[in-house]
Parts: C-alpha cells; sequence; structure tokens
C-alpha cells in the first residue's frame, strides 16, 4: 500500500492487476475521530473501550471507480443489518418500531440507533421495552433510545401513544410496523375485534392514520409494513369477489390461528401499497417486507407446535 501525503489518503495498488483500493465512508459505529494535543488525529472505540492512531476505515476499503453491483450481488441472505448501514450516519433522524424490545424489532432497533438515529421503541411491555433499551446502551452509551407504551390490542393506547410522541415535538422520518402476534388462540380485544387482526393490522393501521400529519410535515420519510409471505395463502373476499368483513375480525367457529395471521399479512401489504398511493407525492414512502422464513424469534411463542417447528428448522435458518 502506499500513502499520500498530497491528498491525504491511504490507498494500495495491486502489483498484477493494478486494481487500486482506498478508505472512504464513515467510521463504524461506536468509534469517534478525535485531536491529540500535538494536533494528531486519533480514534477512539467506545464499545471495546480502546484508542488507536490506525485508522478503523481500513478494514472496509473499498475499489477506485468499482463498478456498482447490483442488490442482488451486494446483499444476500448471510447479511445483517449492521452490514447493509456500514458507513451511514442517520444522526438526526428519528424512527419508532413497534414490538421493538425482541427479535427482529430489537435488531432494527439496535442497528439503526448505533448509527446515530433516535429510535423510539413502542412496546406493550414498558418492562421489557426498557430492559431492550439498557442492552442497547451497553454496546454504545451514547445511543439516543427510548422505550414508550404501546399495546396495540387496544386503540385507545395507541391513541394515547401518538399524542404522547406528538407531544415530543419531534419529526417522525421512518415508521416501522413490526409488532405481530402469531398462533395465538381466538380471544376479542378490548375494542371487540378477534386480537390477532387487530394487534397485526388494524393497531397498525390506526397508528399510521395518527400519525400521517407527522410524517407529512418530516418528508422525506417513510413506512415499513412487516408483512409475510404467507399472505398468498389466504383470501379475504366472498364467493362475488367482494371484501368479506367477516373474514378479518372471524367469530371462534369460524377462527383458524393460521388463516388469521394469513390475511393479517395481506391486510398489511394492501394498506401499504394504497398508502404510498397516496402519500408518495407528499414526500413519503411505504413499502411491505417479507422478514424471512422461519427465523428464530419469539413470535411462535402462542403455539407449542410452531415452537417445536422453529426449533427443528432453527440450524438451517438465518438467526438473529
Amino acid at each position: 500500500f502506499s500513502c499520500s501525503h498530497l491528498e491525504e489518503k491511504t490507498q494500495w495498488e495491486h502489483p498484477k492487476s493494478g486494481k487500486r483500493k482506498r478508505v472512504a465512508g464513515g467510521l463504524p459505529y461506536g468509534w469517534e475521530q478525535e485531536t491529540d494535543e500535538n494536533g494528531q488525529v486519533y480514534f477512539v472505540d467506545h464499545i471495546n473501550k480502546r484508542t488507536t492512531y490506525l485508522d478503523p476505515r481500513l478494514a472496509f476499503t473499498v475499489e477506485d471507480n468499482p463498478v456498482k453491483p447490483t442488490t442482488r450481488q451486494k446483499y444476500d441472505g448471510n447479511s445483517t443489518a449492521m452490514e447493509i448501514l456500514q458507513g451511514r450516519d442517520l444522526s438526526g433522524k428519528v424512527v419508532i418500531i413497534t414490538g421493538a424490545n425482541s427479535g427482529i424489532g430489537f435488531e432494527t432497533a439496535k442497528s439503526l440507533a448505533l448509527h446515530g438515529a433516535y429510535v423510539i421503541l413502542a412496546c406493550r411491555n414498558m418492562s421489557r421495552g426498557n430492559d431492550a433499551v439498557q442492552r442497547i446502551l451497553v454496546e454504545w452509551h451514547k445511543a439516543k433510545v427510548e422505550a414508550m407504551t404501546l399495546d396495540l390490542a387496544s386503540l385507545q393506547s395507541v391513541q394515547h401513544f401518538a399524542e404522547a410522541f406528538k407531544s415530543k415535538n419531534v419529526p417522525l422520518h421512518i415508521l416501522i410496523c413490526n409488532a405481530a402476534v402469531f398462533g395465538a388462540p381466538w380471544c376479542l380485544t378490548e375494542d371487540d375485534l378477534e386480537s390477532t387482526f387487530q394487534v397485526n393490522h388494524l393497531g397498525h393501521f390506526y397508528l399510521v392514520q395518527l400519525l400521517e400529519d407527522v410524517l407529512r410535515r418530516s418528508s422525506p420519510a417513510r413506512v415499513v409494513m412487516v408483512s409475510s409471505e404467507s399472505h398468498r395463502f389466504t383470501e379475504i373476499k366472498d364467493s362475488s369477489g367482494k371484501l368479506d368483513f367477516s373474514l378479518l375480525s372471524p367469530s371462534k367457529k369460524e377462527y383458524w390461528a393460521m388463516l388469521a395471521y394469513n390475511r393479517s399479512k395481506l391486510c398489511n401489504i394492501l394498506f401499504s401499497n394504497e398508502l404510498n398511493r397516496r402519500l408518495s407525492p407528499h414526500g413519503v414512502t411505504s413499502n411491505s417486507v417479507h422478514p424471512g422464513n422461519m427465523i428464530y424469534s419469539s413470535i411462535h411463542r402462542n403455539w407449542w407446535v410452531y415452537t417445536l417447528l422453529f426449533t427443528l428448522a432453527r440450524p438451517f435458518t438465518k438467526s438473529m
């Protein structure tokens, strides 16, 4: 490698291929650049509590004038959230993630917080939410994270959460609707609606409606609905092709947990598509995502059959 003191850049040139590499992008999460009393730059790793004069970005060199890879080439099933966010600075961005105290929601919250975003973990259980906040702060004490109460099985709780968030007078750049129940037995919420439908879809639908004005004012902003490929294995229309509302919040006699989950995920996608159609002209985009098959998380805790299935599949699937 060679150091150019004129350009103040470190670069490598392969003696045979002629390929060149250089340091680029932001510092890895947890690192900060400081200057000592002699004016020399050094780097502080807050996570591992160490100091070095060696630029940590040397581990993430890039090719000079590289051919831009396609998305499929750049990321695959082994990619982590931290790898995808590498080099991004999300300082000043405000994010709300529902169900962020465990599983995919927690990993998302942690990754965004470690890259500078102010992340609000919207959780039903405040004790678990505060524990999740502390786990993130252990990794980086300067992370901006906070837990707030949100019970999607209560429309009143959704309203209270939206009011509490608005009282902070901060923007909202990213809203990730992640919370969900799976394999839950039939029960009605305090709003007299079937719980899987309300928690997975209707509660999020209401939350987005209540925060729509903040999202618009914060544009460019985005909404992400965590859906599932299982939406393909159900239908919400009657024999004449019209929407059958009785399928969305079925009676106990007509209830099957897997179908209820699939229908709620289909509702997520239909809502996301229509939301994007209405709000994208105003700088607010909406996307629905499939997080992956059989990722081992706590979503299957309500049904022992699926707990067994997830446990057996665990060695062959992506972990957190």
